[in-house]
């Protein structure tokens, strides 16, 4: 019998709390035989997005009985344990008079003097960069009705076009739908403040993974993203054969190429939303995908797509009001 792969488990402090303990983030690592390819897993920088954590531990259950080939795994499973305990998205203090709140996924590089979550964050940067990475996989939850797919960061400028172009390969290879993350001017500058965005801004490839619902556990949407991480490391050579080539024959006809992310259509007034698209259905221009109705029931608007394209999600609410996102979809 196959002696198994051995896991290291370790932490990294990242602040001292009120009652004096210590605050930790844990670390995962394995390494092959011969040195080679550094791939980093990163999950839950928000604190209701929990899929990836147990996709983390399912890659490395896996890694055990499946040694590398060559090179290292690391992992962070939880990047804002501050976040989770609370089932908050963002890092909240909350006191009467200033509410305080932060997105750790708008933190990055970090600052090590700067506020709580540039604090985190820097711990979080500086130890990944360290590990010169070839790719590092972020691991993210989208609306609770929402399919599996990979997000790729809007093109980072001339400068970091080598590393954009092998993220843009290796999110082919994950057997997910492939979406360009598309934001307004005024969103640029926060996004690049993103773990993804900053890794890019070091030339290092860097792909976030949005995997279905947050707050829940999905075992089909786990399964996707564990095998879309083997897929990644398959295409390295640092284990056996990929799982599969792409997971969704019902979209064979987006296999090997890039949509755009669309929060549109939008909601043109208050009202209550009643979906006629589910996520995974192909939409064309102009088809009717959600009803909205007042309180007595009476249809007040019938909102049609815009674009031809897949539905990624429907929101989590069916509160309607005007100029808000109610579904996010993938345009062709």
């Amino acid at each position: 019998m196959p002696k198994k792969q051995k896991i290291e488990y370790s932490f990294i402090k990242i602040l001292t709390g009120s009652d004096l303990s210590s605050r930790k983030l844990a670390l995962m690592s394995v390494a092959g035989r011969q040195s080679g390819p550094v791939v980093w897993l990163t999950a839950c920088v928000h604190g209701d997005e929990v899929g990836g954590i147990f996709v983390i531990q399912e890659i490395f259950k896996r890694l055990q009985k499946n040694p590398l080939k060559k090179g290292a795994v690391y992992a962070f499973p939880l990047m804002n344990p501050v976040s989770f305990e609370t089932g908050s998205h963002n890092i909240i203090l909350r006191n009467e008079i200033s509410p305080y709140k932060e997105d750790l996924n708008r933190s990055f590089p970090g600052d090590p003097n700067g506020s709580l979550a540039e604090r985190i964050a820097a711990k979080i940067f500086q130890r990944i960069i360290f590990t010169k990475p070839t790719l590092v996989l972020d691991l993210h939850n989208d609306w609770i009705q929402s399919i599996p797919y990979t997000l790729i960061d809007p093109y980072p400028g001339l400068k970091y076009r080598q590393a954009y172009e092998q993220t843009k390969e290796f999110g082919y290879q994950t057997g997910l739908l492939l979406i360009n993350e598309q934001e307004t001017e005024d969103d640029a500058d926060e996004l690049k403040r993103s773990l993804s965005g900053s890794l890019l801004r070091q030339n290092i490839p860097a792909l976030t993974l949005e995997l279905g619902g947050s707050y829940i556990f999905d075992e089909k949407n786990i399964r996707l993203g564990v095998n879309a991480i083997w897929n990644i490391l398959s295409a390295l050579e640092m284990v056996e054969e990929p799982t599969a080539t792409f997971f969704y024959p019902e979209l064979k006809k987006f296999q090997g190429k890039i949509l755009k992310y669309s929060h549109s259509p939008i909601s043109p007034e208050s009202g209550i939303v009643r979906f006629l698209t589910t996520p995974g259905t192909i939409i064309k221009k102009g088809q009717a995908t959600a009803r909205i109705y007042n309180i007595f029931g009476r249809h007040e608007q019938t909102i049609l797509s815009p674009y031809d394209g897949v539905v990624l999600g429907n929101s989590d609410s069916v509160v309607a009001l005007p100029g808000v996102p109610i579904m996010a979809i993938g345009v062709l």
